[in-house]
């Protein structure tokens, strides 16, 4: 039961907001040299269950809605098929997804105590936008957006659970951090496409057109590389933070990859492994930049 479990929380995916959480605690010890072990493990904690938590309502709402009974599952779309399947029942599923909705937001409040407005403000937008999304988020044609938005929160708010203020840098860090995320929801979505059309589901994919979409996904690694580029050259990020750029020949293989392949959904299944080995290689990276500069000053 544990194994379905941990499939229903699609636990691979998860890997995401860990690496933001990482990225919010590097720049904050990078440009505070301060590090709180226990707000750091509460952090993962509450991240790693609202994260669940839109998984699990994900799951539901796509069964319910009929749309992940009527696509071709893969390893990274359509669904978990815990419910298809029938391992789960519906209301386990849903009563799951709110169980950890609530403990998310009982750490958030933990911090809304300790730290401020701020975090409840984050919190606030978390809770509203976990519990929608499945439904009015992405009907509306949001949901890259919502998981940008996302990402860069998770960031943004370890860093200021972290020093109790906001600055530039994990602004900036939660946009790249965001950006790579959505760049796996988009192209996740093109197996799902007719599905997920069918039954009033309106990605981005949808909206422009699997060959146009095809085409501009390389709008998301020119915004992220392009934003580590620049915040590097005005020293806003550390100059190491160029490694990241390792990633652009994945970058440029998957996306070719993609525009020949968007219509054949078992030459897919590689192209969305792809981008997102693509993904967490370039966070982590990111990450590892700025470990790097700690460990080079400490080392002094």
């Amino acid at each position: 039961m544990l194994k379905v479990w941990l499939r229903a929380v699609r636990i691979r995916f998860l890997l995401a907001s860990i690496i933001s959480v990482c990225l919010g605690l590097a720049i904050n010890s990078w440009q505070n040299k301060t590090f709180d072990i226990g707000f750091a493990a509460l952090t993962f904690v509450g991240v790693a269950a609202l994260h669940a938590s839109v998984d699990l309502l994900n799951d539901y709402w796509d069964y319910k809605r009929q749309i992940d009974t009527d696509t071709k599952r893969t390893k990274f779309s359509g669904g978990t098929g815990v419910l298809p399947e029938g391992l789960l029942q519906p209301k386990q599923v849903y009563r799951a997804g709110v169980l950890m909705l609530i403990l998310g937001s009982a750490v958030g409040a933990f911090f809304v105590f300790e730290r401020g407005i701020t975090i409840a403000v984050i919190l606030g937008f978390a809770i509203v936008s976990i519990y929608f999304y499945s439904t009015r988020i992405v009907d509306s044609g949001l949901g890259e957006m919502f998981v940008a938005i996302k990402g860069a929160m998770i960031v943004l708010g370890t860093y200021f659970v972290q020093s109790s203020h906001i600055t530039l840098e994990p602004i900036i860090a939660g946009v790249i951090s965001g950006v790579l995320s959505s760049t796996v929801l988009f192209v996740n979505s093109f197996p799902d496409f007719d599905a997920d059309k069918k039954h009033g589901r309106k990605t981005l994919v949808i909206m422009l057109g699997k060959q146009k979409a095809a085409a501009m996904v390389w709008m998301f690694p020119i915004i992220i590389y392009g934003v580590i580029a620049i915040s590097a050259i005005l020293r806003i990020f550390p100059t190491i933070s160029l490694i990241t750029l390792a990633t652009i020949p994945m970058a440029i293989k998957y996306g070719k990859l993609l525009k020949k392949n968007y219509q054949n959904v078992d030459e897919l299944v590689p192209i969305m492994q792809g981008f997102v080995t693509y993904s967490r290689i370039t966070g982590v990276l990111f990450v590892i930049s700025f470990l790097i500069c700690i460990f080079l000053r400490t080392s002094q």
